[in-house]
């Protein structure tokens, strides 16, 4: 079965792991599991595409904040446009770490950015972004580094009649544009932090506010039970802010971030996550020794 399945995996014991789960889950017996309870999780930035040198829907807001700052030279004194402008390090550093402060910064000022936009509105920025921008060290689009493996362990788990679930502390929207085409997963299987929406005089508008809490830590537990009744059986992730969602899976599966070849090695905000694998006997992917190939 390990031949047929996960091409881009080495013959390594995470790969053989996974393939021994699904197998175990999908098979009458004591591990067996009811197919309206395979609910599998994935995060996003870092655990299926590069997050280096930071989440790729900030490259995004990044260039609308630039814009807007030229045209309001006020939003200079306040987070986030003052970190964008001032380049202050210690910021982006909590960035790429995913600091929920840092994070819950970014995504009020995203909400007032395109606050009255119609899904279609916001929609078209997006498709015109993942068409022509593209990654400022690897030099393609953002869409094109999506991990190969990390696809094929979505076909494998859909094969087996597991529903396949995105849960970032990125914007839900943002990644709903490309879900379908890119993962392979209906836009209503999209799960992270959104903006609340309203609907009036036969038109849906973006609101100023958050629709509940950010989708990092315990709220992606919350978030994935509150979209579908159910914790994963599968969850997979690459930081100290996916631990909450891992530990509520039967099967926890980490991205560890160590091929600065083909990509980045790095373990900034993922100390902790490492730590506690070890300790629960996650399974922990080296990308640079089990994957084949990364894109």
């Amino acid at each position: 079965m390990t031949e047929k399945v996960l091409a881009s995996w080495k013959d390594c014991s995470a790969k053989q792991a996974i393939v021994d789960f699904v197998a175990a889950a999908t098979t009458p017996g004591p591990a067996f599991v009811e197919v309206a309870d395979r609910i599998a999780t994935f995060d996003n930035d870092g655990t299926l595409w590069v997050e280096q040198p930071m989440p790729p829907q900030f490259d995004f807001v990044f260039r609308t904040w630039e814009e807007e700052v030229k045209a309001d030279p006020s939003l200079a004194a306040q987070q986030p446009y003052k970190a964008l402008i001032e380049k202050d390090q210690e910021f982006f550093k909590g960035l790429a770490a995913q600091d929920p402060k840092v994070v819950s910064t970014l995504l009020e000022a995203f909400t007032r950015s395109w606050a009255g936009t119609t899904p279609e509105e916001f929609d078209a920025q997006v498709r015109e972004w993942t068409r022509t921008v593209k990654h400022p060290t690897l030099g393609v689009p953002y869409v094109e580094l999506v991990y190969r493996p990390m696809l094929e362990l979505f076909d494998l788990l859909q094969t087996n009649d597991f529903r396949v679930f995105v849960c970032s502390g990125g914007g839900r929207d943002f990644m709903r544009v490309f879900a379908e085409e890119t993962w392979g997963i209906p836009k209503e299987n999209v799960i992270g932090s959104a903006a609340a929406y309203t609907y009036a005089d036969g038109k849906l508008v973006r609101d100023r506010t958050l629709l509940g809490s950010l989708d990092l830590g315990a709220g992606k537990p919350e978030h994935i039970f509150a979209h579908t009744g159910r914790l994963p059986v599968f969850a997979g992730g690459n930081a100290d802010v996916d631990i909450e969602m891992l530990q509520s899976a039967r099967f926890a599966l980490l991205v560890n971030h160590d091929d600065e070849e083909r990509e980045f090695a790095y373990t900034t905000g993922a100390g902790t996550s490492l730590a506690k694998a070890k300790e629960l006997g996650w399974t922990v992917v080296s990308m640079k020794n089990d994957w084949a190939t990364m894109f």
